[in-house]
């Protein structure tokens, strides 16, 4: 199966869809959770996204380290990783610079899409709107936005979800080879 991006705006389904996904898979489940409870209502949040899962399945919270959290989980487990726009915020909020970021992103994402069970990531899509008016909102756009590039490089397959439904994502190769004359010159 390798590894799937599922990327879309806010409340758009997308952790329920890669719960979905990874209920079909005949191996045991890992999700990786990056959020953090920092007030009453993240902690509902993120209740809610622990009801919305069978008990059956096991959970690691990591908000910072997920190349460690890969070591925790069993080589024989479908992955599931939500979300990596927290996790890029977490690691934005203890300052690490965007290179280190980027890098410790690349380098998660190799190590997912060559898990031989499979995985899903989720992550918002953002830069959609209007450019942001301060320096953070906008630094957080531009490393996010090329966290979701990076890992839909190193996807098998990529969604965008709307209103709880997907919008499949080319890969950059089909499309030139599918009809190159709609390209312009």
């Amino acid at each position: 199966m390798g590894l799937v991006l599922l990327t879309g705006g806010a409340r758009s389904g997308k952790s329920q869809l890669a719960v979905a996904l990874a209920t079909r898979q005949p191996a045991p489940v890992v999700v990786v959770a990056t959020a953090e409870a920092g007030d009453d209502e993240m902690a509902a949040r993120i209740h809610r996204h622990r009801q919305a899962r069978p008990v059956s399945w096991t959970t690691v919270e990591e908000p910072l380290d997920l190349a460690g959290a890969l070591d925790r989980v069993p080589a024989e487990s479908f992955l599931l990783i939500d979300c990596l726009s927290l996790w890029v915020a977490n690691l934005m909020g203890r300052e690490l610079p965007d290179e280190q970021i980027l890098q410790r992103a690349r380098d998660v994402a190799a190590l997912v899409a060559a898990r031989p069970t499979g995985a899903v990531a989720v992550t918002n899509e953002v830069g959609s709107a209007i450019v942001p008016d301060n320096r953070v909102a906008r630094r957080y756009r531009d490393v996010l936005g090329t966290v979701n590039a990076d890992w839909a490089a190193a996807s098998t397959r990529a969604a965008l979800v709307v209103a709880g439904r997907l919008l499949p994502l080319s890969h950059p190769d089909d499309i030139w080879t599918e009809d190159p004359g709609w390209i312009p010159s």
